[in-house]
């Protein structure tokens, strides 16, 4: 039951985090830092697309993603179309991936060490959703100051 509930909420986020990106006025405005925002649009959209591949799609979907988390923040200026192409791609990964997940197998232990204490698959699904939800919430607010 869980696991229908995180598919929806990834599939819910991933979809608006879409929307948030075309939302933006022009592209450079996604890779635009200013007002002591340390991270843009297209660096923290880079970091959730990685974030989710690494923990979910190689872990449960089986992927061969190659995680570089310091070309999350670092890279610039990849057009909007090539962003939206891999938030979908990741929205495919994730629900896949998910669909292979029993519920056993969320109260298993999740088979990276993340944090600093051992965590339950359950508890680590939880923690991508609201991250997800925690940086779609700061790229809403950055495009928001950028339109003043």
């Amino acid at each position: 039951m869980i696991v229908q509930a995180l598919k929806t909420i990834f599939k819910r986020d991933l979809n608006r985090l879409i929307q948030e990106i075309e939302l933006y006025q022009s592209e450079s405005q996604i890779w635009t830092i200013q007002k002591g925002i340390t991270n843009s649009a297209g660096n923290l959209c880079l970091h959730l697309v990685g974030n989710l591949n690494t923990y979910i799609g190689n872990t449960y979907g089986n992927i061969n993603y190659l995680r570089n988390r310091e070309f999350e923040f670092s890279l610039k200026d990849i057009p909007r179309t090539e962003l939206i192409r891999k938030i979908e791609e990741t929205i495919i990964v994730v629900d896949h991936a998910l669909d292979n997940l029993s519920e056993k197998e969320l109260r298993m232990e999740f088979p990276l060490l993340v944090f600093e204490t051992k965590t339950s698959t359950e508890f680590m699904l939880i923690h991508l959703a609201t991250h997800l939800t925690f940086h779609l919430g700061q790229i809403n607010y950055h495009r928001r100051l950028l339109e003043e």
